[in-house]
């Protein structure tokens, strides 16, 4: 029978058998640690394995007791009663919250606080002198079923209060930054900044450390509900805000530098006094990803940053335009799915997946990134796969491609390659980035490569003999649509390609000039309060750098109320 032989097989390997289900032909058995990765390889080597997984102690499905946790639908939007059931976090997980200060008192907090440092005043006071700081600890890890108040994300977790500002909530970069590194030489693995905190080269150069030190950086992406053309910083996780339809809020601030979205309007949490508010801000969606990441530093502390960074992002909710987009990033977090990877990354065993961070500390060098494919200069039309060649000595974490200067695709697993439809571009030039980052934090760059786009889009021009070029660009209106009806701010986005290359973007709303925009991506927000309500047309007239222009008129439907 195929059991015998199955025991036979356990016994030769010296498992020892626990249980057997014979129903479904399953083998319980005890492998030690040290010689787990090397025995599953050989059973599941064998034909007469069907698979090999661990174990795992689940527990009993709850609902925190806490009277407010029904207020609380970004917890079950975000799948955390799920989570909870595989791990509700640890007490040596430790979160950073970088703020005003947290309020000592306060019931659903209090036990949950170690002693941290105020960078304002330099002492040891780290309570909360504007509000905020208390608010962002009890997204992260207010206190569950103790019939008080609310839970938190990461409920087990422990925070270090860190107070940066002012009493009027005000601090700055050096602040921040002196506080990240407190945060990283006292263990913490997951720092919280409830800022718009883009970059900088000194928060720039602290995130490093700290990510160096083994955490992660989770920042707010800002309040200012408009287009903010910052590139993504690699030490710093930015967060957009969502509402519970699962749409980008008004407030939120979107852009290049995005990383993820989470709920963040009617959050309800901890309040300075002692009592519960409900809140709205990206500052409140960024402690809810800190929250997940420290349930996956809970879950299995071994995990690099890149790692925690790399699963949040792949187990997103995909919203908006397919992939990544510059309002949700690469989705709105799920809790659930993320544990659910990080059980599956754990299972593979050590030598597969979970990176030595003694060998990857000491790590300096970074990748070496080639574009293969297309050559600099080739002329290419239809669909094609982008090929980037990538070699680092510890291990590649992942892979992106920059198209003008504009995240295109990420790659997380070799080959990297990146589909490109060039059918759905303008005829033109296109320059191609790729960066690739190690499992150490280390980022290598390659060389900018041209690549020609020809399938009739436009009429092409070639200047031949030093003919001046006569050729006018190529506009487009992307966003918003002929004839749809927009309110409030609105995104402008304009398509534009030349030849000799596009020198500038005028906008015009009725035919009187609004902005003037020289850099990709060709987007202006527009306040529509600024007109009265009815139809106005927009034009986009597009300049080259021989002054030859063309210009893209539509009509738009201005409704505010």
């Amino acid at each position: 029978m195929s059991e015998d032989v199955k025991y036979n097989l356990l016994h030769t390997l010296n498992v020892n058998i626990i249980d057997y289900i014979q129903q479904i032909n399953v083998f319980i058995v005890s492998i030690p640690e040290e010689k787990r990765s090397l025995i599953e390889s050989t059973l599941l080597s064998s034909p007469l394995i069907d698979f090999v997984e661990i174990d795992y102690h689940i527990m009993i499905s709850q609902v925190p007791s806490d009277p407010y946790y029904p207020l609380q639908w970004y917890l079950e939007k975000i799948n955390c009663p799920s989570a909870w059931d595989i791990t509700s976090g640890n007490s040596n997980v430790v979160v950073a919250v970088i703020d005003s200060g947290v309020d000592p008192t306060h019931p659903d907090l209090a036990d949950k606080l170690l002693k941290g440092w105020n960078f304002y005043d330099n002492n040891d006071d780290t309570s909360d002198v504007y509000g905020h700081g208390t608010r962002v600890a009890g997204v992260v890890a207010a206190i569950a079923n103790n019939n008080i108040g609310i839970a938190g994300v990461a409920w087990k977790c422990l925070i270090l209060p860190i107070r940066v500002t002012n009493a009027n909530g005000y601090t700055t970069s050096s602040l921040i930054s002196k506080g990240l590194i407190y945060a990283a030489d006292r263990g913490a693995k997951v720092a919280v900044i409830s800022f718009q905190v883009f970059g900088g080269s000194t928060i720039t150069s602290a995130a490093k450390y700290f990510v160096e030190k083994g955490g992660v950086v989770i920042a707010a992406a800002g309040n200012t509900g408009k287009y903010e053309n910052y590139s993504d910083n690699q030490y710093i996780i930015s967060v957009s805000a969502t509402s519970s339809n699962d749409v980008i809020a008004s407030f939120s601030s979107y852009g290049p530098y995005v990383d993820l979205s989470a709920p963040g309007v009617s959050v309800y949490t901890t309040a300075r006094g002692g009592g519960y508010v409900a809140v709205s801000g990206t500052s409140f969606s960024a402690p809810i990803v800190a929250g997940i990441a420290a349930l996956m530093y809970s879950l299995n502390p071994s995990l690099t940053p890149n790692q925690i960074e790399q699963i949040l992002e792949s187990t997103a909710v995909d919203l908006g335009d397919p992939g990544y987009d510059v309002y949700y990033g690469w989705g709105r977090v799920d809790a659930y799915k993320a544990l659910k990877a990080v059980l599956e990354t754990t299972s593979r065993g050590s030598s597969s997946s979970i990176t030595n961070t003694s060998t990857t500390s000491n790590d300096t060098t970074p990748p070496t990134v080639k574009i293969v494919y297309p050559a600099n200069g080739e002329t290419v039309s239809g669909s094609i796969t982008v090929k980037v060649d990538v070699n680092d000595d510890v291990g590649v974490a992942k892979v992106e491609l920059y198209k003008n200067g504009v995240l295109f695709a990420v790659d997380f697993d070799a080959p990297y390659d990146f589909y490109w439809d060039t059918t759905v571009d303008l005829d033109g030039a296109y320059v191609f980035m790729a960066k690739a980052y190690d499992l150490a934090g280390n980022v290598g760059e390659s060389n900018n490569v041209t690549v020609n786009v020809l399938n009739n889009n436009v009429n092409s021009f070639s200047t031949v003999n030093n003919i001046v070029d006569t050729t006018s660009p190529t506009v487009k209106i992307v966003k918003p649509l002929n004839k749809q009806v927009v309110t409030k701010t609105v995104g402008i986005e304009v398509s534009a390609t030349d030849d000799s290359g596009v020198d500038k973007i005028e906008l015009y709303i009725d035919n009187t000039l609004i902005a003037t925009i020289k850099a990709v991506p060709y987007i202006y927000n527009w306040d529509s309060r600024s007109v009265n309500n009815g139809w106005h047309k927009v034009t986009a007239k597009a300049y080259d750098l021989y002054g030859n222009y063309a210009e893209s008129s539509i009509s738009v439907y201005v409704y505010n109320g």
